[in-house]
């Protein structure tokens, strides 16, 4: 095999690998070409020599990609979006435009941000709808870069970590974040808790037992990385993955649990429930907006970052 000359490199081969990929079936590539079987099988046959590798085999009824087509195939496919994007632009008409968008939240924020999106879809976009996905993690690159969300809101600090050291490296970064606002954290517990009056050390606090809010299950979140920098740590009994979850248990119950200050309000059961400062420091807890750099120029994505951030406004505003 020659050396690859990318100069010479016919980019209209990898439009063809694209859509094969994308369907698993020359006869359904051609048509979406508008191509004979015979033009995009030819089309392979030269993306095969110039690479040096199969790409795709016949497979029963379809085709299936060799671990080479698999491991280009994405970058082949968002340089040829950007491409287009780029020279065809595809202005977003919020008023005619009948898109869905998916956003990845936990419960509290979407309890937050969501009046005011629906507010903004009945205002400006009435055929356009949104599915909200729980947020599990809190690195949601994966969801992202498979394109299982359009848009991921949460509390990502190791994410903003390694996307500040790379932007201070020189690197492009694959994904793009813009605040929306920050968080105040506090500790909550029934009415009527031993603890709801009276001095909340951080002695009482580490003694009580504790119900944690955790995406991913794991009993340690960031109020435990505190506590275990001062070399202490609390009794948690019970995990959840839910904010709502979270204060039923502790307005019937003697745990305490940790929660977003803006979100008791909006639980309907605010007043059932005490809240107190924690009685150490913790890290300021930022909520971001994350999207992946391929949605950087789309026209409808930017509806989107700018309708969510006026959401964020207007639900923290008051």
């Amino acid at each position: 095999m020659n050396p690859l000359n990318f100069r010479t490199l016919d980019l209209n081969l990898l439009r063809v690998f694209d859509e094969v990929m994308a369907e698993r079936s020359l006869t359904r590539a051609a048509r979406n070409l508008s191509l004979t079987q015979p033009a995009v099988s030819n089309a392979l046959r030269r993306l095969r020599e110039t690479l040096g590798d199969e790409l795709v085999q016949r497979s029963g009824q379809g085709m299936a990609p060799t671990p080479r087509a698999v491991a280009i195939w994405p970058s082949v496919r968002e340089a040829l979006q950007q491409l287009q994007e780029s020279l065809i632009p595809n202005e977003f008409e919020p008023g005619k435009a009948n898109s869905t968008f998916v956003l990845a939240m936990a419960d509290a924020t979407a309890a937050e941000l969501m009046p005011g999106l629906v507010e903004t879809l009945d205002q400006e976009a009435p055929g356009v709808s949104m599915r909200v996905l729980p947020l599990t993690t809190r690195d949601p690159r994966r969801l992202l870069d498979e394109e299982t969300c359009d848009l991921a809101v949460g509390y990502f600090p190791s994410l903003l970590a390694d996307l500040t050291a790379h932007a201070q490296s020189g690197e492009p970064l694959p994904f793009l974040h813009q605040r929306l606002y920050d968080g105040e954290y506090v500790c909550v517990m029934r009415k009527d808790h031993p603890l709801a009056t009276g001095p909340f050390s951080l002695n009482r606090f580490c003694a009580a037992r504790h119900m944690l809010v955790s995406f991913s299950g794991r009993p340690f979140g960031f109020v435990d990385e505190a506590l275990a920098s001062l070399g202490r740590e609390r009794q948690v009994v019970l995990t959840v993955n839910q904010f709502f979850t979270a204060g039923r248990v502790v307005a019937n119950s003697n745990l305490l649990t940790v929660l977003p200050r803006h979100f008791v309000r909006v639980t309907g059961i605010a007043d059932q429930l005490v809240l107190r400062p924690l009685p150490f420091d913790v890290s300021p807890v930022h909520v971001d907006a994350v999207w992946h750099r391929r949605s950087q120029q789309r026209s409808a994505h930017m509806w989107l970052r700018q309708a969510v951030a006026r959401a964020a406004d207007k639900a923290f505003s008051a």
